[in-house]
């Protein structure tokens, strides 16, 4: 039989594959107790890098895992469903990381724009573009379905000129942030939008997300859809429970780099979006160079579609709820990258082939993104 992702038959080997999950739990305790001292001196350096270094690569790690166990969910329930569970988990990691930053932190109305702009800087450009070059490296094209990728940009688009746009040029009594009336219609529309494209992916177009062209299925694997899906079902939200608590934790050191030592505004967002695009990254990138482009397009797309069409809503609610003023507009020079990207993004899944050059375009903008940051 094919080997698959199965899990650990015992106590010893259950522990030896989920070792990170006991690191992950004590990290949390460790910082439960003793919050106090790990961050009462913050303001030396080595101190700072060892704590945020530490905070980082656990959240990080713990997200991986939240991945590994959304991959193996996948293999089980097959598309849809099994990326739809994976984007949700870590968009979920995303609106809980924010949200600690912002409720932590006195005054960074530009977090959440920031995060949400680098998230698809990161995905549409750097993910996709690393895609489709290691995926074309070794064959001239790869397929995926286009009206899959047309519904997912068909809602795309529009949610990004809504949220990241379109403020721009609105602007409520409080300068840049939205109006309360404007929050509401644009949660509605966000979280509407959202929903009825869960009803077409979940629903009766659910072909629309399958393409069996890229992947036959080695004989003796069909098996495994029919192991148990709890063990990894709950094993993901194992994982998911200490993230909760670090990320709070995290906030801390984010802040004190802001508000301390004044750096620019757009860190805290970066950081956030490195967390929530890294793990979803690597996913992406191992199904292309396996010749499983729709996975790919599944994975980069519906991130940016949740990231957008959820993250904004909680954003919103958070902010009325603590009085945290939110800034959506994007302006100048990030402007243009968004709406760049999106017109590229368009012209690259118009066809439902991708190619070498494709891949070279968006990593390029990528690289522009990379390079504008340090010119703000």
């Amino acid at each position: 039989m094919a080997d698959g992702p199965a899990l650990p038959t015992g106590a010893t080997d259950l522990m030896r594959e989920e070792w990170f999950l006991g690191v992950s739990i004590a990290t949390s305790l460790a910082f439960l107790v003793f919050q106090d001292d790990l961050f009462s001196r913050l303001s030396d350096p080595l101190w700072f890098t060892v704590v945020f270094a530490w905070l980082f690569t656990v959240v990080l790690g713990s997200a991986l895992s939240v991945v590994r166990h959304a991959d193996h969910l996948a293999e089980r329930l097959k598309e849809p469903y099994g990326t739809l569970i994976l984007t949700l988990a870590i968009t979920s990691i995303e609106v809980m990381a924010i949200s600690a930053v912002m409720i932590h932190g006195e005054n960074n109305p530009t977090l959440a724009r920031d995060t949400l702009f680098a998230v698809v800087m990161i995905i549409l450009n750097g993910m996709v573009g690393l895609s489709l070059l290691l995926g074309a490296w070794r064959r001239p094209e790869q397929q995926h379905n286009l009206q899959g990728a047309n519904a997912y940009l068909g809602v795309i688009v529009p949610l990004a000129t809504l949220s990241l746009v379109m403020p721009t040029f609105l602007s409520g009594p409080d300068g840049q942030h939205p109006s309360a009336p404007r929050q509401l219609i644009l949660g509605i529309l966000s979280v509407g939008l959202y929903a009825t494209f869960l009803f077409l992916q979940a629903g009766r177009h659910q072909d629309y997300f399958t393409d069996g062209s890229n992947r036959r299925e080695p004989p003796g694997e069909a098996a495994l859809y029919h192991a148990p899906v709890w063990p990894h079902a709950l094993l993901l939200f194992a994982y998911m429970g200490p993230v909760v608590f670090l990320v709070e934790q995290l906030a801390r050191p984010i802040d004190y780099i802001i508000e301390t030592l004044q750096a620019p505004t757009a860190f805290g967002g970066v950081v956030m979006a490195i967390l929530v695009a890294t793990p979803e990254a690597i996913s992406a990138v191992r199904a292309s160079i396996a010749n499983n482009l729709q996975r790919s397009v599944n994975i980069f797309l519906g991130s940016v579609l949740s990231t957008i069409g959820l993250t904004v809503p909680a954003m919103l609610v958070i902010s009325r709820l603590y009085g945290h003023p939110v800034t959506l507009g994007l302006e100048h020079g990030d402007l243009v990258m968004l709406l760049l990207t999106l017109a590229v993004s368009i012209i690259t899944f118009a066809s439902g082939r991708t190619h070498l050059m494709q891949g070279a375009v968006h990593l390029v903008l990528f690289l522009a993104y990379v390079l504008l940051i340090f010119q703000q």
